[in-house]
């Protein structure tokens, strides 16, 4: 069937889109309209992938018809299918925003080559999301890390050099203990297909449990450091704050959540719930997961620039995603994988709202944002709706993530972990109110009282107001998501389906 070779096919306009752009001059009439084509043509394909899934149910994909065993084989389930289209069409609203955005921060004539990092950094994601493969994932994950240090050193000043060089030396640390982990995963099992790994690990585990313990001990610290978990996240802030806008909202957005997918895939898919909790690693996830989810709140009320704020929250967001990972039920995988899409909504919002204000005003300072309300009531206001989410008030998507998270802990029998949310929500109100109340309700002594409308181009406002929409239908028909989890959920706590 046609439909089958979708996912491919997806990846293969990315991958030629990728490749072409730095042949268009970007004053060129079709520069623009070719890279937002690109993205909505494989925003279209993924609806068309995730209908034909949630009608048939999920399908493998073996490049070149070989035996998943020796070949390279693709998994589309429900979740997966969804994670894909969420990635397709918040990158397709990122890209959009940056064809005047980018402008600020880079000169013209390199525009097409900061768009085939773009284009090549959604390729990999995507094929980190679909891939069923272990070393194949490395690979992806090898092109997405080098990437993303293209798009943070794209605007060649010292800080962003010191940024990027600092996220490629732990990112670098990060791919090598995942490539170890993989290795010694491979030398007990004999297999890389995931599938395949699944069905044998129960029996390798008990001839080999130090060898599988220490492969994870590996790759779940490779894929923390990558996720920017507390106390890993020493590169995140640096990095995230010092990148263009669309950089950070991609990466602060969507791309630390795909390695949080890959250890969702690698935990429950190949080594099982079974052995997960024996050797009690989801029990450490948790304990990782309400430190970062505290500390990260911590650090972000002492922060000054906006951009450095948001990115400190990222480490505190990643921590509720490794909480439900943590507590290993249905309701905590729900929690978590609700949660890795709400946040790409959410901080997408954020830092797009952030670059908007830099890009009127050259405002990154948080002291600064009196009145700005009046000035940019669509911006600050898309900022406001993304922020309450954060800090977890009913109507916006970040409320039903830490409800969630709530009902699994409780199921479990541990309500001290909804302590730590609270406590989290308490320090994100902290931070984040006060801008919004400064936004709106305060005087400035810069500009006049006066709503107006704001004065940034169309292509950074609709997506300001679409991803803000998505935050609040998303929050008030928070099933629109976890149905789809649901549905995938048997292909993830048990992985024959």
């Amino acid at each position: 069937m046609i439909s089958n070779h979708l996912p491919v096919y997806i990846l293969i306009l990315l991958l030629i889109s990728a490749v072409t752009t730095p042949a268009i001059k970007p004053s060129s009439k079709k520069f623009r309209p070719k890279l937002v084509g690109t993205l909505t043509i494989a925003s279209l394909l993924a609806l068309t992938m995730f209908i034909v899934v949630w009608t048939n149910g999920p399908f493998y994909y073996n490049f070149g018809n070989w035996d998943s065993v020796i070949g390279i084989e693709f998994f589309v389930d429900e979740y997966t299918s969804l994670f894909v289209l969420a990635v397709l069409l918040i990158s397709l609203l990122i890209i959009i925003f940056s064809l005047e955005d980018i402008l600020h921060d880079i000169p013209k004539e390199k525009t097409p080559h900061y768009y085939t990092l773009m284009l090549l950094m959604v390729f990999s994601m995507l094929g980190m999301i679909m891939t069923n493969d272990l070393f194949n994932l490395y690979v992806f994950m090898e092109i997405l890390s080098l990437t993303s240090c293209g798009v943070i050193s794209i605007k060649r000043n010292k800080a962003n050099i010191m940024a990027s060089f600092k996220y490629l030396m732990l990112g670098t640390i990060g791919s090598v203990s995942i490539l170890l982990g993989i290795a010694m995963l491979y030398m007990v099992t004999g297999h890389l297909n995931m599938g395949a790994t699944s069905q044998t690990i129960s029996s390798v585990w008990q001839m080999y449990p130090r060898n599988i313990l220490i492969s994870l001990s590996f790759i779940l610290t490779g894929l923390g450091l990558k996720a920017a978990i507390f106390p890993l996240h020493v590169w995140l802030p640096d990095a995230h704050s010092a990148a263009p806008t669309p950089s950070s909202a991609i990466l602060s957005g969507i791309v630390i959540k795909i390695y949080a997918f890959s250890m969702i895939k690698i935990l429950f898919r190949v080594i099982g719930i079974d052995i997960i909790k024996a050797i009690s690693i989801n029990e450490y996830l948790t304990y990782f997961a309400v430190i970062s989810i505290v500390m990260g709140s911590v650090f972000a009320i002492g922060q000054k620039d906006i951009k450095r704020l948001l990115a400190y929250s990222s480490v505190s967001q990643i921590g509720y995603v490794f909480l439900g990972i943590g507590i290993a039920t249905e309701m905590g995988l729900v929690a978590g994988m609700y949660h890795i899409i709400a946040h790409a909504m959410m901080k997408s919002t954020l830092f797009l709202s952030a670059g908007a204000v830099i890009y009127r005003t050259g405002i990154r300072k948080v002291n600064e944002f009196d009145g700005l309300g009046y000035e940019l009531p669509l911006t600050l206001g898309a900022f406001s709706i993304a922020a309450l989410g954060m800090i977890g008030i009913p109507g916006v998507n970040g409320f039903m993530s830490k409800w969630y998270l709530g009902l699994a802990a409780f199921e479990i029998g541990k309500p001290i972990f909804i302590i730590f949310i609270l406590i989290s929500s308490f320090l994100n109100a902290v931070y984040f109110l006060p801008i919004v109340i400064s936004a709106f309700l305060k005087e400035s002594n810069r500009r006049e009282q006066i709503m107006i409308r704001d004065d940034i181009p169309f292509t950074m406002k609709a997506p300001l107001v679409v991803l803000g929409a998505a935050c609040i239908v998303t929050g008030l028909f928070p099933n629109i998501i976890v149905n789809v989890i649901q549905r995938a959920l048997p292909t993830f706590m048990t992985f024959v389906f």
